[in-house]
């Protein structure tokens, strides 16, 4: 199967690869398009897979008892998608991971990751990378939610993903910001107003 040009320049943008192990990669990989509300993964079930966004956008969330839904992350192109704590456990997810657009992923099983890691050893750098970077964004969320002011977690969020607003919708953006949906409809009124 061929591969889009989105994962092949990531994963080139961090390991060097012979042809035959582009084609060991591509032939682990399961394409698969996602309908907007489409899951990855739903509460309850065991994650056992990873999977590159091509196109299209996720949301993690946690259903809650009163109805609520609390966002826990979101996931645009490029990014790698998993829920690493059911996946690395084997135990079931607390969390949802839902497509909010049409969404197009390059899945790989933790079965044949296993074995690719065995065919393609420089991939484990890969491997380390992806985690890594789901380590990093989760302590700089857990820290920000503590630290900073809810004004500037927006404007943080607006500067690392400026098509946030276009794309997700606002209430889970509020969520994921730990402030009501009326904060944030008042955080950007008074920026755009002081423009």
């Amino acid at each position: 199967m061929p591969i889009s040009a989105n994962i092949r320049e990531y994963i080139a943008s961090i390991i060097t690869l012979e042809d035959s192990e582009w084609e060991s990669i591509a032939n682990a990989l399961d394409n698969k398009t996602l309908a907007k509300d489409d899951f990855f993964l739903k509460e309850g079930q065991v994650c056992n897979a990873i999977a590159f966004i091509n196109t299209g956008a996720l949301i993690y969330y946690k259903d809650l008892e009163n109805g609520d839904q609390m966002t826990t992350d979101f996931a645009f192109e490029r990014d790698w998608v998993t829920d690493n704590y059911s996946r690395l456990n084997n135990c079931p997810s607390l969390l949802n991971i839902k497509a909010i657009e049409e969404t197009n992923l390059y899945i790989i099983k933790d079965h044949d990751l296993s074995e690719l890691y065995c065919k393609v050893p420089v991939l484990e750098r890969l491997g380390r990378k992806v985690t890594e970077h789901f380590f990093l964004k989760m302590v700089g969320h857990n820290i920000d939610l503590q630290t900073l002011s809810a004004k500037e977690r927006y404007l943080k969020l607006l500067k690392s993903h400026p098509e946030i607003f276009q794309r997700i919708p606002l209430y889970h953006i509020a969520n994921y910001l730990g402030i009501a949906a009326k904060s944030l409809s008042r955080i950007r009124s008074e920026i755009f107003n002081n423009r």
